[in-house]
């Protein structure tokens, strides 16, 4: 068996067996373009069916020059997930990175921005040029929702339920949750829609699409990136912030006011509360609140 034809078979894999969006399929794919890399620069004739764990390691070994522990970490896990799919399929009958351990890595906790942050951050959005009122209701989505940036991007006119309070959120393997949206929220979007949006000339295709760029077409992800990232340079902000940190800040702050984490996993769309729980590592004074309220020696 080719790598080719290996690589394409696992991207079919990854889309109809595990419902993965394309972004996660993308990500899962370059993982094992660099080990075929590896082997063509280093003439090693090594197969998807015949690749030992001394081939893989000295792949490991390589890598570990270029990149850090948790890139690291993320790749020999991403291998793993290959050759799985190869057993899976009956080609193979071994896993050549079973021995193989990730380097330790200690867990990341997420960067937060507070209220004041966030506030000063939309304040000092140009509300004179057009994209001003797209930009700050964005923003005000992204906090007031907990999204992703792709799930910002994805959002369509049609998902809109604002009589009921909620949004139809497209997550990771395209599974959908509804989440509740504010009525301060509700409302930049209906002014972005009546007095900018409909003045576009928007391009087949993109009729539903809720947030446009200036020629009528949905919005990239580094677009809102870049959005933020000179936001935060007009304001000061001396923190490295993405649309992600808006998620972030959105799930701890739910936390700091009293909010459970299985209210908070719902309305990000965590399969596992596992990854919620890093958000009582961001606030620990959550846990002593808990015990004052609820311990009977209080």
């Amino acid at each position: 068996m080719k790598w080719e034809y290996a690589l394409k078979d696992y991207k079919l894999y990854l889309k109809i067996e595990r419902g993965l969006s394309a972004n996660s399929i993308t990500s899962y794919s370059l993982d094992v373009e660099k080990l075929i890399k590896f082997l063509e620069r280093n003439n090693m004739s090594a197969s998807p069916l015949s690749i030992s764990k001394e081939d893989i390691q000295l792949f490991i070994y390589d890598i570990a020059k270029q990149v850090n522990a948790r890139s690291q970490s993320r790749i020999i896990s991403g291998l793993r997930n290959f050759f799985n799919y190869l057993i899976f399929e009956d080609y193979r009958t071994d896993n050549p990175l079973d021995l193989i351990e990730s380097p330790k890595i200690g867990r990341k906790l997420p960067d937060t921005l507070s209220v004041e942050d966030i506030n000063h951050l939309i304040n000092a959005i140009d509300l004179s040029k057009p994209e001003g009122e797209r930009n700050r209701a964005m923003l005000e989505t992204l906090y007031s929702c907990g999204l992703r940036v792709s799930e910002l991007t994805n959002l369509k006119i049609s998902d809109l339920f604002f009589e009921e309070g909620f949004i139809k959120v497209t997550g990771k393997g395209d599974k959908q949750r509804f989440v509740p949206i504010v009525t301060s929220a509700q409302k930049f979007i209906n002014i972005y829609k009546k007095d900018v949006r409909i003045h576009l000339n928007i391009q087949k295709g993109h009729e539903d699409t809720l947030f446009l760029n200036r020629r009528g077409k949905q919005l990239t992800r580094a677009m809102i990136f870049t959005i933020i990232k000179q936001l935060a340079v007009k304001i000061e902000l001396n923190k490295n912030i993405s649309p992600h940190t808006f998620r972030h800040s959105f799930a701890t702050h739910l936390l700091e006011n009293g909010a459970d984490l299985r209210t908070i996993q719902l309305m990000l769309g965590h399969e596992s509360i596992t990854t919620t729980e890093i958000y009582m590592h961001v606030d620990k004074s959550h846990l002593k609140n808990v015990l004052h309220s609820f311990h009977p020696r209080k």
